[in-house]
């Protein structure tokens, strides 16, 4: 039986507020959800590649509902459209969206309501997902857990391999400007990874971790969550967990079906 989550905004008791923080001069924009109380834990909500905050909503809403004061954001050059933060396109990357995140994390750090103590929840969808693991691994001893959905952890491999979405190019002469379908790209988008080693990268997060992949995801091959699996399995820290599920007939970017599942195995991780 699948449970059923309020929509962003659906719950009179959740507070909803406009927040805003900079990066080198660039100025973040996203969205406060809040339940009452004081000495709230803390968890921040990543989108994924040319989407913006509203397509995670849903799930900082849901936190809220669960206790945690949430938050997502538009990513500094990070969306095709409807992105309120200010950036381009073509001075994004994976590693300006970590520099992001952490901006994130600490203005929200700040908030007398929020314990600190407590460490923050990261979640990310697609690429919001590998930045969140990126970030998990900077951050390790702030990060209270870690929940990726169908996390784009191919990024690496497809800049190596001179194929990115829609993009295609030279990996050894890169150019200047990617059109990647509506969004155009800056070299630094591919250079930044071209030489990263996912997993090293990654792994030093010491803490619990989930990931929920679809079985039948065509943009990221469902192997690289196996693989994070394995690597995370690894790890020899005391609170070293890593869980995960696969959701099957699942594409990248669930349908109502398949989120109302992750959903649920969000619910049991969060619990256990």
């Amino acid at each position: 039986m699948l449970t059923r989550f309020r929509k962003a905004g659906q719950n009179p008791d959740i507070g909803e507020s406009g927040f805003a923080c900079s990066r080198e001069g660039l100025t973040i924009r996203g969205t406060e959800y809040r339940p009452g109380g004081s000495s709230l834990p803390a968890a921040v909500v990543s989108h994924g590649f040319m989407a913006n905050q509203n397509t995670v909503r849903h799930y900082a809403s849901y936190l809220a509902e669960i206790g945690y004061a949430s938050y997502c954001f538009d990513f500094n050059g990070g969306s095709v459209a409807g992105s309120k933060s200010d950036g381009k396109t073509t001075d994004m990357s994976v590693l300006t969206e970590v520099l992001d995140l952490e901006a994130v994390i600490d203005h929200v750090f700040r908030f007398p309501y929020i314990d600190a103590s407590k460490g923050v929840l990261l979640m990310g969808c697609s690429q919001g997902g590998f930045v969140s693991a990126l970030t998990a691994a900077k951050r390790n001893e702030q990060v209270s857990r870690l929940v990726l959905f169908y996390p784009a952890l191919c990024i690496p491999d497809d800049a190596r391999a001179g194929k990115m979405m829609f993009a295609r190019f030279d990996p050894r002469n890169v150019p200047e400007l990617i059109h990647c379908g509506p969004m155009k790209l800056g070299r630094r988008y591919v250079t930044d990874v071209l030489d990263m080693e996912l997993f090293e990268e990654i792994t030093p997060y010491p803490g619990p971790v989930l990931i929920v992949h679809g079985t039948r995801d065509k943009i990221v091959h469902p192997g690289y969550a196996q693989r994070a699996f394995e690597a995370y399995s690894k790890r020899s820290a005391p609170d070293a967990s890593v869980c995960l599920e696969m959701i099957e007939g699942g594409a990248h970017g669930f349908s109502k079906k398949h989120d109302a599942l992750a959903l649920e195995k969000l619910d049991c991780f969060l619990k256990d």
